[in-house]
């Protein structure tokens, strides 16, 4: 869906089954396989595959926007750069897509600079990570609730299962409810 959806205006319907079969593959074959192999990705906690539905896909969008742009439909939009043309098109086509691989580069710098402004500020005032005794118990058990309750939707959370709490009086199911346990967070 980043890939596609803000040029679907200008690539003609063929191109844009290229671009959803690109923007399926490749994401997941970074996350999946490159994530795994690069001493750099092991060391980035991006446990939902952000990096790569975000990044990955918006970047290949632009690449793509700049191979796959079709300059009639391009002369539709008033917005877009007059006499563009996506670089299978030729006379120029090329340009197109160096706009759009310098302008994916300065989005990646744009957005490396502030968002290390805004974690530097943050930091300041909370830490941005949990202490490590957390993270080995995990977000289940620091919380005392799970975050999808793929058992069914409205179910208790049911410590039988998961642990902990105490049994209430006035629930009948043998369903329990959590005490909240004592964790501190300093800020």
């Amino acid at each position: 869906m980043f890939l596609i959806e803000n040029v679907f205006g200008v690539v003609q319907g063929w191109a844009a089954l290229i671009m959803g079969l690109a923007s399926g593959s490749i994401p997941w074959f970074t996350m999946m396989v490159v994530h795994k192999r690069m001493s750099l990705f092991q060391k980035i906690d991006d446990t939902l595959g952000v990096f790569h539905t975000h990044a990955v896909a918006g970047l290949l969008g632009g690449l793509l926007t700049g191979l796959f742009a079709e300059p009639t439909l391009c002369s539709l939009f008033p917005v877009v750069v007059t006499n563009s043309r996506g670089a299978i098109y030729g006379s120029g086509g090329g340009q197109q897509l160096g706009r759009q691989l310098v302008g994916g580069l300065f989005i990646i710098g744009w957005n490396i600079v502030v968002t290390s402004i805004i974690l530097v500020v943050i930091g300041i005032f909370v830490p941005l990570r949990k202490p490590d005794e957390q993270l080995v118990i995990g977000d289940d058990a620091v919380h005392g609730e799970e975050a999808y309750a793929l058992w069914g939707d409205g179910e208790k959370f049911d410590v039988t299962k998961h642990g902990g709490g105490e049994r209430s009086k006035n629930d009948e199911d043998s369903v329990y409810e959590t005490q909240s346990k004592q964790v501190s967070i300093e800020i």
